[in-house]
């Protein structure tokens, strides 16, 4: 019984770091995006192109493929 509960608590214990960490990343690249977006210094294609460099940093640091957008389906 007692094994259980260690266990349980275990799991709870890496579930919640994990779930902790997935949410300061994704802060992280949200945050990153937004500020890019409320600068008015930026035109909109300069945006849009500051947008694109965050999104392949993410690919590249994460080392994923190129990420699939809906508009590209």
């Amino acid at each position: 019984m007692a094994t259980t509960v260690l266990a349980t608590d275990f799991i709870q214990i890496v579930a919640g770091e994990m779930s902790a960490g997935v949410e300061r990343a994704v802060e992280y690249w949200l945050t990153q995006i937004d500020q890019i977006l409320m600068n008015d210094k930026i035109t909109t294609l300069g945006k849009l192109t500051a947008v694109q460099g965050v999104l392949r940093n993410y690919e590249r640091l994460t080392g994923k493929g190129p990420l699939q957008f809906a508009c590209d389906k």
